[in-house]
């Protein structure tokens, strides 16, 4: 039998990373959904903040419990099964959440959907690793933070659009319908390796997946290494305040506090997933021209650090200071992304899916952390106030002392971020690592 020679041609591989993406795109539209969604879900199941955060955060318990699970699956039977897998069971909880008649059913919905869309980001970026050449890793693993980004703006003004005119429940049905066409692409155009379809891969047959080990052992060795464990905490502070604001809190606080309308609130909320969408790419590309990880996302996260806190400590701010605040803060929390290149390298090739999923676990850990914990003070603090259609309001200095946690943690991601080691863009490898790296 001939072994292969041709790689992939670059549009089937982008098609088949495409795909990945697809799944990762509709599981930021319902991880987001809540905060256009949030007067219709407090009215419906009666919620106050503290419920809400809840109900909102029950999709990140599931979500963080499945990415190691992910990641070693991945690595083992490969990522195309995970991902039909994930689709299903996906538009399952979302039926059942959009049929709910009950906040128990809607919860344990968000709940399934949060488990079942874990797998997109992580076999997205197994995919990549086969499908495409190792200089554009970093490249598709920004655009796939584009892709979840237009899903989070489809479920900005657009949702807040379809929801008043249908409901917000025919829209997730709607949702759903669209889960099973990209099961059956997926199906039909995704396979694990380019081999399977005639073409050379650009991961070394034979070391693709760790079959030689169990999936503790796999584990294990992730965790030996030292960058594993400061990649994995850094990312909960970035990327749980972009959605514990705009995934969540954003909504009520620039309507309770600045007094913004509705679908102002909802686009500029869209507007900071944006900007953090579109800069993933800049640094991807930034890193791979100058063969640098760490710094680069250091400063993104000093960057954003300083942003949120104009937000947070700094009361009345003018309307084009607080825009360009929450732009800039979801700009340069897109150097998050440069986390899971850094984390790639860190170990060796076999255990990528692996270590993709302890890094990601880190990256749901924030939202999951800090939207019941806002909510919790939010709800701590209240001092009676309803806005016209019954719901509690809350004041600047309650908002201030629950963002406050997103700042707590957002010094944290700087800490971590500086005390890992640089990879310089390149890949450990399993046959050279003398285990520098690695915990002494």
């Amino acid at each position: 039998m001939s072994i292969p020679r041709n790689p992939p041609p670059a549009a089937l591989a982008w098609s088949v990373w495409g795909l990945g993406a697809g799944l990762f795109l509709l599981g930021f539209f319902h991880r987001v959904a809540p905060a256009v969604l949030h007067r219709e879900l407090s009215v419906d199941f009666g919620l106050n903040a503290t419920s809400l955060g809840s109900l909102s955060a029950l999709y990140f318990y599931s979500y963080v419990a499945m990415q190691i699970p992910t990641g070693l699956i991945a690595d083992r039977v490969g990522p195309r099964r995970l991902l039909i897998g994930g689709i299903f069971i996906s538009t399952l909880g979302a039926i059942l959440f959009a049929l709910a008649p009950s906040l128990f059913w809607a919860g344990l919905g968000r709940f399934l959907i949060g488990g079942s869309v874990a797998v997109g980001f992580v076999c997205t970026l197994k995919l990549a690793t086969h499908w495409l050449p190792t200089e554009q890793f970093s490249l598709a693993a920004g655009l796939l933070l584009v892709a979840g980004m237009m899903g989070a703006v489809f479920a900005g003004v657009p949702l807040h659009l379809a929801s008043d005119a249908v409901g917000w429940r025919v829209v997730t049905l709607v949702v759903s319908a669209i889960g099973l066409f990209l099961a059956l692409a997926v199906w039909f155009i995704v396979r694990d390796d380019p081999t399977e379809k005639g073409f050379a891969s650009y991961v070394e047959q034979g070391r693709s997946t760790s079959r030689r080990a169990g999936e503790l052992q796999n584990l294990k060795s992730v965790f030996a290494y030292r960058n594993t464990w400061l990649l994995a905490l850094a990312p909960g502070g970035i990327v749980g305040s972009v959605l514990a604001f705009s995934g969540l809190w954003g909504m009520p606080f620039l309507t309770d506090v600045y007094q913004l309308p509705t679908n102002i609130a909802a686009m500029l909320c869209s507007g900071i997933m944006l900007s953090w969408a579109f800069s993933g790419p800049l640094f991807g590309l930034f890193s791979e021209r100058l063969k640098n990880r760490r710094i680069l996302y250091l400063s993104g996260a000093l960057l954003a650090l300083g942003c949120w806190s104009l937000v947070i400590l700094m009361p009345g701010l003018p309307l084009w200071a607080l825009v360009v605040s929450l732009l800039g803060a979801g700009f340069f929390s897109g150097g998050m992304i440069l986390g899971f290149t850094q984390a790639k390298e860190s170990v060796p090739i076999s255990l990528s899916g692996t270590v993709s999923g302890v890094v990601n676990m880190g990256v749901m850990c924030g939202p999951m952390i800090l939207q019941p914990l806002i909510g919790w003070l939010l709800d701590k603090l209240w001092q009676g106030g309803f806005d016209a259609s019954g719901l509690r309001t809350y004041g600047y200095e309650s908002y201030r002392l629950g963002f406050s946690l997103m700042l707590i943690w957002l010094v944290i991601s700087v800490i971590s971020i500086s005390l890992s080691k640089e990879t310089h863009a390149r890949q450990l490898s399993e046959r050279y690592d003398t285990g520098l790296n690695k915990l002494n």
